[in-house]
């Protein structure tokens, strides 16, 4: 494959309604569309998942910007690639930016399954035609969480988790559990607690929660081990994997139970494939998470999780849970808690260019 030229497309969109975790509140998202060209003219699509400010990761969506501009895109317009597996290789020379390398992975990703005639589930190796779909519910009221579970269990979601943090942990999952006996639960704290919250986190193992994802530092996995022994209640990390290296030693520390894989965070579609190989291997479920993105960024979602050790719903939700339009058509659609796995070649949806061109603030063309 040899690329000719690469477009950025910074798009901004109001949430239909906030995002608020333990970190903070998202009710205005921008994205980066990257829109790769090869020299036959077939187009890829990827997405820079960062946020306005470093609240998850380091990263920004201004930060992403630069690498692309001045490191990324100049090395991929270099040389041909054979595979999208030869672009971890490519890049190591820029370290971490992990969700500036993704946009370029999955773009190319699309493009590579496109010319091959196959979908991109089919090109990673996925193995299911329908995944199940889980759903957020943020930080909020007692009777506003309450409602939007019922909600969801009404759309027939498979699972639900709950953002939690100091304060806003016990008494809220006694009533969700009051409520929902025997919903599929799981609570997310965003490294909102420290080992001195341990009995805290321990009051919840009542609750026989699916899993309490990522309760300490963002990027630790050694008082992660400590915790997981003392708990029974399994913990899943997040923001502490960064590459399939994380992920080995994570598990071999004993620091987790489930792992969360998303792309962005690892840096692409290639290095989430060994992720969840190291993790199959080690009989480790996996699901994969959310990060507030538009259909594009979901369609690769929706691919990676036909992988067989995706066992677990990720956060994968339809398109009018957050925006009013989405960029692709038709939009991700769930019917009874599940979503279609598309086969047509690449993503297997269709780019809205004329919604791109409205919402788009910045352009750039390389």
């Amino acid at each position: 494959m040899k690329v000719k030229k690469v477009t950025l497309h910074l798009i901004e969109q109001s949430l239909l309604s906030p995002f608020v975790a333990s970190t903070g509140k998202v009710d205005t998202r921008e994205s980066i569309l990257v829109e790769m060209e090869d020299v036959e003219g077939v187009v890829g699509w990827g997405e820079v998942v960062a946020f306005s400010s470093p609240w998850y990761t380091e990263e920004t969506i201004k930060t992403c910007w630069h690498i692309l501009v001045d490191y990324l895109i100049p090395q991929i317009l270099k040389e041909e690639v054979e595979h999208p597996q030869q672009l971890q290789e490519r890049f190591q020379f820029v370290k971490r930016n992990n969700m500036a390398k993704a946009s370029i992975d999955m773009a190319l990703w699309d493009l590579y399954s496109k010319k091959q005639g196959i979908s991109l589930s089919k090109a990673i190796g996925g193995t299911r035609d329908f995944i199940d779909s889980g759903v957020v519910v943020s930080i909020s009221s007692m009777e506003e969480v309450l409602r939007k579970i019922q909600e969801h269990v009404n759309t027939g979601y498979k699972r639900v988790k709950i953002k939690i943090k100091p304060g806003q942990d016990y008494e809220l999952l006694k009533e969700i559990r009051r409520e929902f006996p025997s919903l599929p639960l799981m609570v997310d704290a965003n490294s909102a607690y420290t080992l001195t919250d341990t009995d805290k986190l321990k009051a919840l193992d009542e609750f026989k929660l699916l899993m309490i994802e990522q309760p300490l530092a963002e990027d630790d996995i050694f008082d992660h081990a400590k915790l997981q022994k003392i708990l029974s209640t399994p913990i899943c990390l997040d923001e502490s994997i960064t590459s399939a290296e994380d992920a080995r030693k994570a598990i071999e520390m004993g620091s987790c139970r489930v792992m969360n894989i998303k792309i962005g965070r690892v840096g692409g579609i290639t290095e989430s494939i060994r992720i969840h190989d190291i993790c199959r291997s080690h009989q480790i479920p996996v699901w994969c998470g959310g990060m507030l993105e538009t259909g594009i960024s979901r369609a690769h979602n929706i691919a990676l999780a036909s992988l067989p050790n995706f066992t677990i719903p990720g956060d994968i939700s339809a398109s009018s849970r957050y925006w009013s339009r989405d960029v692709i058509t038709p939009e991700v659609i769930v019917e009874n808690g599940r979503i279609a796995v598309p086969d047509e070649p690449g993503i297997g949806y269709k780019v809205d260019r004329e919604w791109i061109k409205h919402i788009t603030k910045q352009k750039k063309v390389m």
